[in-house]
């Protein structure tokens, strides 16, 4: 909330203009660095707009609500398409285990490369779990083009070491590098562009001059979109005399879950970074989701007036338990996008429903309204925004 507050006053024409130069580590950003907070609902999307919209004209702030609206187009897109995610998983597994010491993949991942910015990345990267996201373009284009490495390695060596990775956007923003999401048209970056936008910092060498797209069989048609009203399974649930919260790392803002009427009696916390990749998570990272999660459980605790209990691993067993214990009837979670909190979530509905108690997914207005946007492109989506800022009750 204070870096929030911070932010506010820049989110203008200041934003506009300045919002694509990476002025480096340590130094007065020109972008909110909101994104980590964002990516687990420490703050929702809905209340950014709303403190920008605030001191902004809808004009002057256009630009920063796009921002806000990619990552929920990027969400929307791979609720539609789950099988691309998938095919990611799948491709990795394959991909794996990596090649030894001196590879091409090693020197990349210890940023050792010659390759001036790409080396900084890195260890701008692993040291703060963060990148300017426009370097984050620039880092993809080298990887894929100049490195020769496939995307998907690098996808998982950003989600394993960004706050703020995220398996929409990480991975649909290495996918449209790479020329598959708009088929046929690669991001290739060169030696001017990113001395422009770093204002003199490195000047790369070597960098490849052409960027074949990546060619894969044809994306799925989009699938049917999930059904994120508050249902009347869930509002019974408020009729139990003990209901518990399930927080988890995609959405950690129990206070304005649309409830329906549930009391909560009990949260606990869990589904942390451990299914995000088959290697180690950076403990930068898993420090932060950690201490993201602590906060969550914390202010669902003191909200709700409810006890609040850390669970060690989210497996059925371990749920069961807690359930158990506080007489638990019904079990209500934020609904979790896809990535791997909605695959262990999923996995675990079943064995909670066999031993009587059904696990219950609380949807937010903001995507049901936006997500069916996201069949094509994200310009003819861009063009639903202010209708889908009036559902938020926005200007």
């Amino acid at each position: 909330m204070a870096a929030l507050a911070a932010f506010v006053p820049r989110a203008g024409r200041d934003y506009s203009t300045s919002r694509n130069y990476d002025r480096g580590p340590g130094v007065p950003g020109t972008v909110s660095g909101l994104s980590p907070y964002l990516r687990h609902r420490l703050v929702t999307e809905r209340e950014v707009v709303a403190a920008v919209l605030a001191e902004h004209s809808a004009a002057a702030a256009d630009k920063f609500v796009q921002e806000v609206f990619w990552r929920t187009y990027w969400k929307g897109w791979l609720e539609l398409r789950p099988e691309v995610f998938a095919r990611y998983q799948r491709s990795l597994a394959a991909l794996l285990p990596v090649p030894g010491a001196g590879s091409d993949y090693d020197l990349a991942c210890r940023g050792v490369t010659g390759i001036d910015c790409f080396d900084a990345w890195v260890t701008e990267l692993k040291t703060t779990g963060y990148l300017h996201n426009h370097s984050r373009m620039d880092f993809a284009s080298i990887w894929i083009f100049t490195l020769n490495l496939p995307w998907e390695l690098g996808a998982d060596f950003f989600y394993r070491h960004l706050l703020d990775g995220d398996p929409a956007s990480n991975t649909l923003s290495w996918r449209w590098v790479a020329g598959l999401q708009t088929l046929g048209k690669t991001y290739l970056t060169d030696a001017e562009n990113i001395a422009r936008c770093t204002g003199g910092r490195f000047s790369p060498v070597g960098l490849a001059r052409v960027a074949p797209a990546v060619v894969e069989a044809a994306v799925p048609a989009p699938e049917r979109m999930p059904d994120l009203a508050v249902s009347p399974a869930i509002a019974g649930a408020a009729e139990s005399a003990a209901v518990g919260l399930l927080l988890h790392e995609e959405d950690l803002a129990p206070e304005s879950l649309e409830m329906g009427g549930v009391r909560i009696s009990h949260v606990a916390g869990g589904l942390s970074v451990a299914g995000r990749s088959p290697l180690p998570v950076s403990s930068v990272v898993t420090a932060f989701t950690d201490g993201a999660m602590a906060d969550g459980l914390g202010r669902a605790s003191a909200y709700f007036d409810a006890s609040a209990t850390v669970l060690d691993g989210v497996t059925a067993t371990a749920v069961l338990e807690w359930a158990r214990a506080g007489g638990i009837r019904n079990i209500v979670t934020a609904y979790a996008p896809v990535g791997p909190v909605r695959t262990r979530l999923d996995a675990l509905a079943p064995e909670l429903a066999a031993a009587g108690i059904p696990l219950l997914r609380l949807g937010r207005s903001w995507d049901r309204f936006a997500w069916p946007h996201a069949t094509r492109g994200f310009f003819p989506f861009k063009e639903k925004i202010p209708a889908l800022l009036k559902t938020q009750y926005l200007p």
